[in-house]
């Protein structure tokens, strides 16, 4: 299930809040040494790597060349251990695996919110943004903030994809420019501002802990598909939008749009957002439709037509998103690309969520 090896650390690549990329050299037998590959430390975790030292490496995303698993993962530094923790924190996340890690919870009972949130029952209307992938993360902040500058808006991240926020670039550059307020991390997932047991509560300490004015719901990189019906992690965008309205909130679906994925079953409106929003959010929610025009807008409203049933299909103009996107990317620093494809490689996707942020906007 795991491939172990041990390498030794060559040299710090670069660094972002709370990850450390590095270049390691890998020694299968301990004697023939293999070329130098790109590893990932989370300091918190195991510590901080330095030249030199020999780390513990899991290689198997590696190995098989997963897309978001371009790494070795530093397991451990065993002749350097960091030190014990400290400070209160009981919730575990990775229960129950070699790297299970304990972190104060929002809503536990040594939590300063723990008051706060113990009979807390509603967002209070606040929008909840809901998408697939965490690629659509930064095109939906800057569809929301072209259209209302200065929008809170914290982001919460369920456990369908990476697990350690910290793997997400796209968070902390996002944070930096101040796109960002915040992230909660929930479930499994850890490594947030916050961390909460479950969506709801996640959603709930994003509104009354850190004040958002808007939430946007969406996994980590690297999600989970099958190509089966039923079988990816991106049913989480369907259990969402039922935790957004139990809460009060007003949840706004995110349509997965592509005109450039080689995969039919994701061209035009991905079926991931169809069976989300179609068959497992059982609650009300806004979607919104883009207007992108010509055949293929019309392939895309009539393929969220089938929405309409269950869900209110919203309209939503894309003019000047393209350069709203174009802005966004070179003002906060952050690589729009979903799959590996640039903004111009599939720009349907990132009109798509930045119509969602649009149309948020008009809810304040």
């Amino acid at each position: 299930m795991i491939r172990w090896r041990k390498g030794t650390v060559e040299s710090v690549r670069r660094e972002w809040p709370g990850a450390v990329e590095l270049d390691v050299t890998i020694r299968d037998d301990g004697t023939h040494p293999a070329p130098a590959c790109r590893a990932l430390a989370y300091p918190a975790l195991v510590g901080r790597p330095e030249p030199g030292d020999t780390v513990l490496l899991n290689t198997t995303a590696l190995a098989m060349g997963l897309g978001t698993g371009g790494y070795a993962m530093v397991v451990a530094v065993p002749d350097r251990l960091p030190p014990d923790p400290s400070g209160p924190g009981h919730l575990v996340k990775a229960r129950y695996t070699p790297l299970q890690a304990t972190v104060l919870g929002a809503d536990e009972q040594d939590s300063p919110h723990h008051a706060l949130l113990r009979e807390a029952d509603s967002l209070d209307g606040a929008p909840v943004i809901v998408a697939d992938l965490h690629s659509a993360l930064p095109p939906i902040l800057a569809g929301l903030l072209a259209a209302r500058p200065g929008t809170r808006a914290v982001y919460v991240m369920p456990d369908g994809g990476a697990l350690p926020a910290w793997f997400s670039m796209s968070i902390a550059r996002l944070r930096e420019a101040g796109a960002l307020a915040a992230t909660v991390t929930v479930g499994q997932a850890f490594g947030g501002d916050l961390e909460a047991v479950t969506v709801h509560t996640g959603l709930l300490a994003a509104r009354l802990v850190l004040d958002a004015e808007v939430i946007i719901v969406a996994q980590g990189p690297g999600n989970l598909g099958t190509g089966t019906r039923w079988g990816f992690s991106g049913v989480s965008a369907g259990e969402a939008v039922n935790a957004a309205a139990v809460l009060s909130g007003r949840p706004v679906g995110s349509l997965r749009v592509s005109d450039g994925d080689k995969r039919e079953r994701h061209i035009g409106v991905s079926h991931h957002s169809l069976t989300a929003y179609g068959r497992v959010a059982l609650a009300r929610a806004q979607i919104a439709v883009p207007e992108l025009g010509g055949e293929f807008g019309a392939r895309v409203a009539g393929e969220a037509a089938s929405l309409g049933d269950r869900h209110e299909l919203v309209p939503v103009t894309v003019d000047g998103l393209r350069e709203a996107l174009s802005a966004a990317e070179q003002e906060w620093g952050v690589r729009l690309s979903t799959m590996g494809r640039r903004l111009d490689e599939d720009l349907p996707y990132f009109l798509t969520a930045a119509a969602a942020g649009r149309h948020t906007a008009t809810l304040l």
